[in-house]
């Protein structure tokens, strides 16, 4: 295999869960909102394992296993209150210092729209090491799980997808990127995860899952070392 240079790959991160702590906001608020319309339900469970899809797709999930309906009215109303919470959201802890070490051209590709993520990025000083590398579901044609935010991604930086390494933590983003190509770990450490994400991520393609940022950067050198000797 030809050698690969450095300056060939790249680092893709979620946004939501991996730089924001934000997906636990997220579901309190979701599932608060569900339990004011459908009180006496067992709604966490349900929740809890679509986080990362789009949150009316979350909606429309949760309904459907539930056995209840939505409103438009009360999905825009949801979507709104979620928005709101999780914008408010503090960076990952590790991230910044994380990030700072890894010398690759990074990017983010997120479920979120553009707008939030802009937003989240700039408030919290983590635009800096992505500038506007922002790869979101409303500029795309299919959100995650479809492959195409991480496939335009790879597209704008000029890296092919097999030498893109990405971080995620959902469900849905390690299926995407998995899909796109591209080695994928994941990411546990958020206000959200729990211990039995490991299987479920190691079973849809994460290679690697961990829990504190500290461990990013070797993590990103022991992945690197590998694509060079390959």
């Amino acid at each position: 295999m030809t050698e690969i240079r450095q300056a060939d790959r790249a680092l893709i991160c979620d946004c939501d869960g991996v730089l924001i702590d934000s997906e636990a906001i997220a579901a309190k608020v979701i599932v608060q909102e569900l339990e004011t319309r459908w009180p006496g339900l067992d709604i966490a469970p349900v929740v809890m394992p679509l986080l990362g899809l789009r949150t009316e797709r979350v909606l429309h999930g949760a309904a459907s296993a539930l056995g209840m309906t939505l409103t438009p009215g009360d999905i825009d109303a949801i979507r709104m209150t979620v928005g709101t919470s999780a914008i408010k959201a503090p960076m990952v802890a590790g991230i910044d210092a994380a990030l700072a070490q890894i010398p690759l051209t990074k990017a983010c590709a997120s479920n979120s729209d553009r707008g939030y993520v802009e937003a989240v990025l700039e408030r919290t000083g983590l635009v800096k090491y992505f500038g506007s590398r922002l790869f979101c579901a409303d500029t795309v044609d299919a959100p995650k799980p479809a492959p195409d935010v991480y496939l335009a991604a790879a597209r704008a930086v000029g890296v092919n997808p097999e030498a893109c390494l990405v971080i995620e933590d959902s469900v849905a983003g390690v299926t995407a990127a998995t899909a796109a190509g591209m080695t994928v770990y994941g990411f546990i450490g958020g206000g959200h995860a729990g211990d039995e994400q490991v299987d479920t991520l190691r079973r849809l393609g994460a290679q690697h899952v961990f829990d504190d940022m500290k461990l990013l950067p070797e993590l990103v050198s022991r992945w690197l070392h590998r694509m060079t000797v390959a």
